[in-house]
Parts: structure tokens; sequence; C-alpha cells
């Protein structure tokens, strides 16, 4: 039986989708990604472990304390799907990379395009870090909890990382949001 519970967050509430084993899903209130589930299929957050142990890890992931999450997951997927997803995973927090790249590192660098594809049917969006993943001109693209979200999770764990690594490496997208950054 899958459960349903809603979160808190900067970006928005946040519909969490797990059973007794794992967490299924993460929806945005808005975009592409959005919950379609109605409010009265809501649970309490700690109903089930996979849904309490993962609004602990988001709400320590906002408040800038946990930078790797370890919930247990359940995606559904296709295999070069899985893959792309599991090599999401491996992006470093704070940092991006290209679709370019994740082509790459999956050993096809001509399916740019389909790792593209690939991050927009990520079930479980901010765990598997598919916002990390930016254009080849450092621009963002494509999102399912729209752009805004995208530009606000990146500049959370920017902040976060600056302060936690002021002399870390900048990568492409970082050369531009820093300056931005500090002007606010």
């Amino acid at each position: 039986m899958i459960l349903y519970c809603e979160v808190p967050s900067p970006v928005g509430v946040l519909t969490l989708a797990g059973d007794e084993t794992a967490l299924r899903e993460i929806h945005f209130p808005k975009g592409s990604h959005a919950a379609r589930r109605p409010p009265e299929e809501l649970s309490a957050p700690d109903s089930v472990a996979p849904l309490r142990e993962a609004v602990a890890q988001l709400e320590a992931y906002f408040a800038g304390e946990l930078s790797r999450f370890d919930v247990p997951l359940a995606l559904e997927g296709t295999p070069f799907q899985q893959e792309c997803w599991s090599t999401l995973r491996t992006i470093p927090y704070g940092q991006t990379i290209t679709y370019g790249e994740l082509a790459q590192r999956i050993g096809r660098p001509s399916a740019y395009r389909a790792v593209g594809a690939a991050n927009g049917s990520n079930p479980i969006p901010i765990i598997v870090p598919c916002h990390r993943v930016i254009g080849s001109n450092g621009s963002l693209t494509g999102f399912g909890g729209g752009l805004s979200v995208k530009r606000r999770l990146l500049e959370l764990e920017l902040r976060h990382r600056l302060t936690l690594e002021p002399d870390s490496p900048r990568d492409l997208w970082e050369l531009t949001a820093a300056e931005s950054l500090s002007a606010k």
C-alpha cells in the first residue's frame, strides 16, 4: 500500500509517496512533476519508516545540515533510466554537471538528449539530484518543479557549500551564480 504525506519546504509543499520498504516519489506543488493525489489520501509522515526518514533528511537538507541522503529508495524505470539516476547520485552536493557530462559518465557520450529525458522522468527529485544537471552553456534547463525551484535548490546548496568549503572548486553554473548570490 502506497502512503502519501506532505512536507513544507523552502520550495513549496512537497508530496512524498512511499510504502513500508522505501520512498517511491517526491512531487512539487507546481510544474510537470506536481502532485496529483487528493488531500484526503494523505497520511502522517511518521506512519511508515521510509517516509519518516525522508522527511527528517529533507528537513536537514534544507537547513544545510545534510548533503547526502541515505533513505531507502524504490526507483522504477528502464535500465537506462536506472543507470542515469544512479549516476546522478554521484554528483557532489553544491556542484553541477552538464547533460553531456552525464552522458559521458554513463558511457554514452552522444545520448545527452536521452539523459535529459531520463532526468525528466526521475520520480524522486532532490534526493536523486537531477537539479544538479545544467545546459552545456551553464544555463538552467528543464526541471519538473520549474526552473525557479531548480535555481533555489542550486543556490541553497551553493550557499551552504561555500560556507563550509570556501576554497572548493567552482563549476560552470557557479561562476555566474556566485556573483548573484553575493549581491543578495
